[in-house]
């Protein structure tokens, strides 16, 4: 394939060698359609064609369902100029996905990749009827037999309205792109760029880029080769659910420290986890972290952490992704001895910070302009409980609930929307007396309020509700859910009205489970810390919208 010849599928005639592309003298061209035979009736529901442009300049491509929301396809054709690299964002021509089902939906955003002629595509509204394909996880084997689909030309049709098929031998792979050369006279087309490479199980492995056309209606009859370079996925499936995390709609947004790293990964609406991303990498290094809290307001993540240096920063993951870099919230509410646990939640555009200091319990607020208030020492509003050695918050009916530990006992008390303390309340007098407590977390759900903790060193787990009401549910006991484990943290949030929890063990995983508004609980996972370095340490969950 050294010398491939290819063609543009916006400037037909256009002839340029791979050496050249490989080079990096000429900018790369995608691929031109598939010669093999009609898709079958139910086959390849979830490929897509894809125009681009308006009527007087428009190009085709193909594309396929990641899920409901997101296309796979071939960067090349959303570029403006053949080679120019594809910014991230809205498309710079109208680009509209008509679906199997007839569906035809805009494409509103582009993921693009700047290592390989990939793209992930976001639909203005979701597929329906349709489901997104199956992504298998590595490159095939050289020799192995692989399908690819398209709704480009054939050897007889300029515009077919069925997708058609094609067998190819796997020639070669390198890490960002497999070679391929079509079996019998199967060939990739004009219009087939950014149709789907299939393995042998019909998972999606690569993306159509380019192609010699042989045997396609248009070109040279004196072309016969078929073969042909796809763009690798296989390998991306970090890079795809991160992706998918810019979707609109309820995540579960989860913290954890490991040693004195921090990461943060999110859990999505179909039960699927990205990777964990370092989150000093994307917010500056303050030289490690001892403890961090996470709150979301709306699609953003809000992000408090404890430096090594006892200084707390803050900083947001943006909806789209972008960190902002972390500002030193002591310098902002004021500087705390001695700080060993800081609890945040949102309440409306208001983030509230809560953290444990020198025993102490103290609180600020950060409104939707920026602005700190002065950390307040809470037991000057609530009354004294003792040395507090842990704390959590919690956002029920408008109002921000704090429990925290002393003696290893719960006390509760209520911050109302005119900002006076109602007096702590015991706990154990209103839910049951529980062992000695090692872990606390709450969640709200509408005037509702969870409260999860970790007894007898975390070998055991509990929950109660404390209803709107102001009463209390009894605690029940964790282990039928959770099983028998030694917690070492517990996060608790509420996502789509739901509670979920993640827990950090003793061996060094994290757990999930949600309790749903049935009251039944799922069943537990494990959750894949790719990325996470180090031991397990506090875990906070919390949701985005």
């Amino acid at each position: 394939m050294s010398a491939l010849r290819l063609r543009s599928a916006r400037m037909a005639g256009l002839l340029v060698s791979a050496t050249a592309v490989s080079a990096g003298l000429i900018p790369s061209v995608p691929a031109l359609a598939m010669t093999g035979p009609e898709a079958a009736t139910g086959q390849l529901v979830n490929v897509a064609k894809l125009n681009i442009g308006d009527e007087a300049h428009s190009r085709a491509c193909t594309a396929t369902l990641v899920d409901q929301w997101w296309i796979a396809t071939a960067a090349s054709c959303f570029a403006t100029t053949p080679g120019a690299q594809v910014p991230a964002g809205k498309p710079a021509l109208k680009s509209t996905a008509t679906l199997s089902s007839g569906q035809a939906v805009e494409v509103v955003e582009v993921v693009p990749r700047t290592d390989r002629d990939l793209v992930l595509a976001r639909l203005a509204d979701p597929a329906t009827g349709v489901t997104g394909i199956k992504r298998g996880v590595a490159a095939p084997a050289v020799g192995a037999d692989v399908t690819s689909a398209g709704f480009g030309r054939t050897k007889t049709e300029w515009v077919p309205d069925k997708a058609h098929t094609g067998m190819f031998t796997v020639d070669a792979a390198d890490p960002t792109t497999l070679t391929i050369t079509g079996k019998g006279t199967d060939a990739i087309c004009k219009g087939d760029t950014g149709g789907p490479l299939l393995n042998a199980a019909g998972e999606l492995i690569g993306v159509n880029s380019r192609s010699w056309q042989g045997g396609c209606l248009g070109t040279a009859t004196t072309e016969t080769r078929t073969g042909a370079v796809s763009a690798r996925i296989d390998d991306l499936n970090d890079w795809v659910q991160q992706a998918r995390a810019l979707t609109p709609g309820w995540k579960a947004e989860t913290l954890v420290r490991a040693g004195t790293g921090l990461y943060q990964g999110i859990r999505l609406a179909d039960g699927s986890w990205t990777g964990f991303t370092d989150v000093q990498s994307k917010a500056g290094n303050i030289g490690g972290v001892r403890t961090a809290a996470a709150a979301g307001i709306n699609g953003d993540t809000h992000v408090v952490a404890l430096g090594t240096d006892g200084r707390l920063r803050h900083t947001v993951r943006k909806a789209n992704g972008s960190w902002g870099a972390f500002g030193d919230l002591s310098a902002e509410a004021g500087a705390l001895p001695n700080i060993t646990q800081v609890s945040t939640v949102s309440i409306g555009a208001d983030l509230h910070v809560v953290v444990v200091a020198g025993g102490k319990v103290f609180h600020t607020v950060r409104n939707a302009t920026g602005n700190w208030t002065a950390f307040g020492d809470v037991a000057a509003a609530t009354g004294p409980i003792g040395t507090v050695t842990s704390v959590a918050t919690a956002s029920s009916g408008g109002e921000l609930h704090v429990v925290a530990v002393s003696g290893g006992k719960a006390f509760h008390t209520i911050r109302r929307t005119t900002a006076h303390w109602t007096t702590w309340g015991d706990v154990a007098q209103a839910a049951g007396a529980s062992g000695p407590i090692s872990s606390v977390s709450m969640a709200g759900a509408g005037g509702d309020t969870h409260l999860v903790i970790a007894t007898d060193n975390g070998t055991r787990q509990y929950h109660s509700v404390r209803y709107a009401n102001g009463t209390w549910a009894p605690f029940g006991d964790l282990k039928s859910s959770l099983g028998t484990l030694t917690a070492t943290s517990i996060g608790a949030g509420t996502v789509d009205g739901e509670l979920q929890l993640a827990v950090t063990t003793s061996d060094n995983r994290i757990l999930h489970i949600i309790r749903h508004t049935d009251r039944t609980w799922s069943p537990v996972t494990s959750v894949n810390t790719q990325g996470v370095a180090g031991t397990l340490g506090p875990v906070s969950l919390a949701a985005t919208l």
